[in-house]
């Protein structure tokens, strides 16, 4: 990888962490989208835009469409996301933080198809591990795993569901 690409991937990571936080935040706090989403770029980015350049702006771009877009399609999130959970499993059961992981998963998995579907499933559940030393990261990779394979199917070599989720 060079280290343009290195960045940027870095970047990215960390743009998934801050809106992992931001989506945990918002639902905890009931703090505005925008409050929340100024306050992690002015301060917990921890870095100038003025001074580094294009590619964070981009990281902070991509932050800000994570969080903007879970939160415009939250229901229909919500819904892909109840289907793909295993019999007796209900949204509402999960952890906040994994359900705050899952919706950016989801929305990345259907808005952002400049994101390969092999990398979202990686990062989300490397950010998984992050926070979670038990069952979780396994949960994540499997629920994740299977809207993956319906919502990017050709990705996997699958034939396309009818009525997929498009935003």
């Amino acid at each position: 990888m060079t280290s343009e690409a290195t960045s940027r991937h870095e970047g990215r990571s960390a743009a998934r962490l801050g809106a992992l936080q931001a989506l945990y935040q918002l639902e905890i706090t009931g703090n505005t989208p925008e409050d929340v989403i100024k306050e992690f770029i002015d301060h917990r980015f921890g870095r100038d835009i003025g001074e580094t350049g294009g590619a964070l702006e981009q990281d902070q771009e991509f932050f800000a469409d994570i969080v903007h877009g879970v939160l415009k399609h939250q229901t229909e999130i919500d819904r892909s996301i109840a289907r793909a959970l295993a019999t007796g499993w209900t949204l509402a059961r999960i952890d906040s933080i994994l359900r705050a992981l899952m919706r950016a998963a989801t929305y990345e998995l259907v808005a952002r198809k400049d994101v390969p579907a092999k990398v979202v499933l990686d990062e989300y559940v490397e950010l998984s591990r992050d926070f979670f030393d038990g069952e979780e990261p396994s949960f994540v990779n499997a629920v994740l795993d299977r809207m993956a394979r319906e919502k990017r199917a050709a990705e996997f070599g699958l034939p396309a569901p009818s009525g997929t989720l498009e935003f």
